[in-house]
């Protein structure tokens, strides 16, 4: 089992090891005739880890509808979002129309306040003026005829009778004029309020429905979330059950080595697919070790053809189809040097050959990660269901 490698970015490739056979590899064991006849009559396992693509592949189509459904409420409450920023900028707007306005109203209210005292006062005022003037109330025109000294005198107090009521009048018309006038503008203010705060209680209404709608997408989000997320932790768990079943296939325990059968240390310490290969693939999978391998056999000449740039392209189940469309051979034949292929799982699983028993049923190979865990294993394994790949 391996995972997907991607990118594109070349690593600066490193001197490699000459190439070592594997009669000459240190910890392989040569077959015997009795190790050959003794491991010929084992029996191949029967339980094919395929029978785990199918559930995978589902779970996997579960969260590829879980995503898009995911993605669409995601736009979704962007568009929320958009809309309840808008709502609010509106509602802002208006309440400092409603600021300006409530402090126009309380101006106009205080100058109608303004005008009416100054009325009252002028109406007292002018009150007292006659008063004083016509101590026994408003006299008649024969009383201030008698009154008078000459003809001239009369007409003087007529005159100034005229005037006084005169200027009563013209005061007084000014300031109703002035007092309708501010009524109207505050008639005007007040309406003006009253339709800014029902605009306002309607955008409140609108951005409220919005963020309602935002926080049922949220949860809709959330619950997507955790299917996807259960699904994934069911397709591990798959997939480890899955590498179990493929490692039926190994003959007797698997074992390290401390050279991790010459890949790089700097691939092999660093944490697991952290780095990029030169040939596009993430270090400590299988398919960077065996590209590894196929560039090391050539450059040891061992092999026609080093190892093709396929980062980026594909998983080692798709490496068969790529060697094809290269030209490169691909049969099942095992030989030493050549890459084993097992097309089982979502990605497949790919090995360096390192030998070949006689009668070809069983292979040794050098890998990493076989369990998922990022780590170089060999051992011998029967050929079943592999195909292989003649740089």
């Amino acid at each position: 089992m391996i995972r997907m490698y991607m990118g594109h970015s070349r690593m600066k490739q490193k001197t490699m090891q000459k190439y070592t056979s594997w009669r000459r590899l240190t910890g392989v064991p040569v077959l015997t005739l009795a190790t050959i006849l003794t491991v010929g009559l084992a029996v191949v396992p029967g339980v094919q880890a395929d029978q785990f693509d199918e559930q995978i592949a589902a779970l996997q189509q579960k969260n590829l509808q879980s995503q898009n459904a995911l993605n669409g409420l995601q736009s979704q409450a962007s568009s929320y979002q958009d809309a309840i920023n808008k709502l609010q900028a509106q509602i802002n707007a208006v309440q400092q129309l409603i600021n300006d306005n409530t402090a126009q109203q309380a101006s106009l209210q205080q100058q109608i306040d303004i005008n009416q005292a100054e009325l009252d006062q002028e109406k007292a005022t002018l009150g007292a003026d006659i008063k004083q003037m016509y101590v026994d109330g408003t006299p008649s025109t024969i009383e201030m005829l008698a009154s008078s000294g000459n003809l001239s005198d009369f007409i003087d107090k007529q005159q100034y009778r005229t005037d006084v009521q005169a200027k009563i009048q013209e005061t007084l018309v000014k300031i109703n004029t002035l007092q309708a006038q501010l009524k109207v503008q505050k008639a005007k203010i007040d309406q003006l309020l009253s339709d800014q705060r029902l605009q306002q209680t309607q955008l409140d209404s609108a951005r409220s429905q919005q963020a309602g709608l935002l926080n049922l997408n949220q949860s809709q989000q959330a619950q997507y979330n955790q299917q996807i997320a259960a699904n994934q932790s069911q397709i591990g768990d798959l997939r480890k059950q899955q590498a179990i079943l493929n490692a039926r296939y190994n003959i007797g325990t698997f074992k390290t080595s401390p050279d991790h059968g010459g890949y790089p240390d700097a691939w092999n310490n660093a944490p697991q697919d952290s780095m990029v290969d030169p040939w596009g693939m993430l270090t400590r999978e299988c398919v960077s070790f065996a590209a590894f391998k196929v560039h090391q056999a050539y450059m040891a000449g061992k092999t026609d053809r080093d190892m093709p740039y396929w980062g980026g392209i594909g998983n080692a189940n798709e490496w068969p189809d790529n060697a094809r469309a290269s030209g490169i051979p691909v049969d099942s034949n095992p030989v030493a040097g050549s890459v084993a292929i097992s097309t089982a799982g979502f990605y497949g699983h790919a090995m360096w050959v390192e030998a070949v028993s006689p009668d070809k049923s069983q292979i040794y190979v050098q890998q990493y990660n076989q369990q998922l865990d990022g780590q170089y294993s060999e051992g011998w394994r029967y050929t079943t269901s592999l195909v292989f790949i003649h740089f």
